[in-house]
């Protein structure tokens, strides 16, 4: 049976270290520990003087939280022994991997620091190591050290920015949908309208005519060029586009050339054949928009709000707008208070009225350009943009105040009360949006600890 790829890995980085003495091993992890805090800081001094790492990067982030984690980090892979729990030290590359790709820093840029940190590692083993094993050695098991670790990392940003990067197209899909499905009965009248344009112009012709052509028309130019990118790889897609190709090369231009009487007996049958053509469209419409597939999925079934899928590619976009416009936005994690009583005493179709319910007040009672999400069971998560500290606390108190006010109507028409308890964070401009979502969870637990019903800001 073979092994996950996280016991693979650490049985290579066992092999690595089994490769090289004990002595050069322990010189390296000498140097090291000598040498964390100088490490860390060259390291950061190239981060920050690339033009691409400084967008992620900011000197009191750097003091206050960064460099210490990178002194740890440069001690911890050298004082790894082979017997030691390899496999845990594999999941913390993975995770510092994962990082770099939510934060967006690129790859090559944390490959470039860490070639950096090699660099001053050679000056100072040339410096410190006098007497014991060769430098060769020490050096060649601090580059594998290194490499091996940063091949880990790379490993983990590959995967995490390849997840994100379908997230975020579909996310673009999704909103392109949700504009396109606005416009659906308006797209709907504008092919019924060419079409009666069509019946008229005929209708009035005394001679040859070129009619106006449905894939120019304004129905056909908004579905070659916005609806089709959006309802890609449907069946319906094509049957639309090949529904306008023969309506426009064949069935056109036998109206726009009646000249004699069996002409004019062709012209009726083509009629017939237009109306039932733009039927045809009409319905495959209908369907590409009531069905939407994948897209759908972006929402959560029961509330309709946008599930948690697309959580993570909205809150790099937010951050990511934060840090250029200098604004600041907010989390805040709700959670119904004892509704497993609620599931209990009245069933769940009574629950999920009462989520279904909730979630319409957390919408009323949200700005146009603020995000609601239903992250599972009586889990929701409010995403206020441009907001201050104070605004986004005036925000939780007015949703759990409009909460425990309204009545909720469940199952038999009857009525009952409900609280939430609201965590509540600020983005404090730190890139990696975890720690935000850390925050607003942590400032919920404490919310319900404090009773309940109440808002408690991280």
């Amino acid at each position: 049976m073979e092994l996950p790829r996280s016991a693979q890995l650490a049985s290579e980085w066992t092999a690595l270290l089994e490769a090289h003495s004990l002595d050069a091993r322990r010189t390296a992890l000498r140097v090291a520990n000598n040498n964390d805090q100088r490490l860390a800081t060259h390291f950061y001094d190239v981060m920050l003087n690339d033009k691409v790492a400084s967008q992620f990067l900011t000197h009191e982030q750097i003091k206050t939280a960064l460099h210490a984690s990178m002194a740890k980090w440069v001690a911890g892979i050298f004082q790894l022994k082979p017997d030691d729990d390899l496999e845990t030290v594999v999941h913390h590359q993975i995770y510092i991997g994962n990082v770099h790709a939510r934060v967006g820093v690129p790859v090559h840029v944390v490959l470039r620091g860490a070639r950096a940190l090699k660099d001053l590692f050679v000056r100072l083993i040339h410096n410190e190591v006098q007497r014991g094993p060769d430098a060769m050695d020490v050096l060649a098991f601090i580059n594998d050290s290194i490499d091996f670790a940063m091949e880990i990392m790379a490993g983990a940003y590959a995967s995490s920015y390849d997840r994100s990067t379908r997230a975020d197209e579909s996310y673009r899909l999704f909103s392109l949908a949700q504009d396109v499905t606005a416009e659906k009965a308006t797209r709907r009248a504008s092919l019924l309208n060419w079409e009666n344009d069509i019946m008229f112009q005929h209708a009035l012709a005394t001679e040859p005519v070129r009619l106006p052509r449905l894939g120019e028309s304004d129905f056909g130019l908004w579905f070659k060029h916005k609806g089709a990118h959006v309802f890609q790889s449907n069946y319906e897609t094509s049957v639309i586009l090949n529904t306008i190709n023969r309506i426009d090369n064949q069935i056109l231009p036998v109206l726009g050339s009646e000249e004699s009487a069996d002409d004019a007996v062709e012209a009726r049958q083509s009629l017939r054949d237009l109306h039932e053509q733009v039927r045809l469209i009409s319905s495959h419409l209908d369907r590409l928009f009531d069905e939407r597939n994948e897209l759908e999925a972006g929402r959560d079934s029961l509330t309709r709000l946008l599930s948690r899928r697309f959580l993570d590619v909205i809150l790099a976009k937010e951050v990511t707008y934060a840090r250029h416009s200098g604004t600041k936005f907010a989390l805040l994690a709700l959670d119904v208070d004892h509704f497993k009583e609620v599931n209990d005493t009245w069933g769940h179709e009574s629950g999920d009225l009462v989520l279904q319910q909730l979630a319409a007040i957390l919408t009323e009672n949200t700005r146009g350009g603020d995000y609601v999400f239903r992250m599972g069971g009586e889990e929701f998560l409010v995403l206020l943009v441009d907001v201050q500290p104070m605004g986004a606390q005036r925000v939780a108190n007015k949703l759990r105040e409009q909460v425990a006010q309204a009545e909720f109507r469940i199952a038999n028409d009857q009525i009952i009360n409900i609280t939430v308890s609201v965590g509540v964070a600020v983005h404090d401009g730190h890139p990696d949006h975890a720690r935000i979502l850390r925050a607003a969870d942590d400032a919920l637990y404490q919310a319900k600890n404090a009773g309940r019903n109440s808002v408690v800001i991280a």
